[in-house]
């Protein structure tokens, strides 16, 4: 949806974010610089153990404290998948076998990002947290239908905008939270 393209000159590097431009024609025949950032890519997990997900209360240096999904950055050249295993691992200490991709989405048509959503069934804890410098995180352990009332309160909202909907209409669609019972809990 919002790739670069090949004519774009980087005109700014920075730790997460990067800005592009380029030349682009108009409707009318005339020119005008266009922009685009780009960031690395993204995943989000939910982590299943047992019949509960986690969620993780976080604090970050410019952030008041907020609940989210497991995830993080993919680092460059890394696979979605193993980013998304590395991040769980590093910010829960939990690992899993059994790994179904639930959808891949693009969020903003002037970035180029993308976020992998994943689901982890079954997952074990097998380390210790292994928290970067800047990440203050608290594991929550919620059923289901505990989930959903957080992120219809609006309580859970940094993560995918279209599953927060899906699971907004599971609360009043059983059909629908049937489905996330078989994706969440069924190998």
């Amino acid at each position: 949806m919002a790739k670069i393209p090949e004519n774009a000159k980087q005109v700014f590097e920075g730790e997460i974010f990067n800005v592009w431009q380029w030349d682009q024609k108009m409707f009318d025949g005339s020119m005008a610089v266009f922009e685009r950032i780009s960031r690395p890519n993204t995943a989000e997990v939910f982590v299943v153990v047992g019949d509960k997900i986690i969620i993780q209360r976080q604090e970050q240096p410019d952030t008041q404290e907020f609940l989210s999904m497991v995830g993080g950055r993919i680092e460059k050249g890394e696979d979605p998948l193993d980013g998304a295993k590395r991040e769980v691992l590093e910010e829960t200490g939990h690992a899993s076998d059994d790994w179904e991709l639930v959808r891949i989405t693009e969020p903003s048509g002037k970035i180029d990002w993308a976020i992998y959503v994943y689901v982890a069934r079954d997952a074990k804890k097998v380390a210790e947290q292994s928290l970067d410098a800047g990440e203050k995180i608290k594991l929550e352990f919620y059923t289901l239908d505990e989930l959903i009332k957080l992120v219809d309160r609006g309580d859970l909202s940094y993560f995918d905008h279209e599953i927060r909907i899906d699971l907004i209409r599971a609360k009043y669609d059983p059909e629908i939270k049937k489905k996330w019972e078989k994706l969440l809990f069924t190998a």
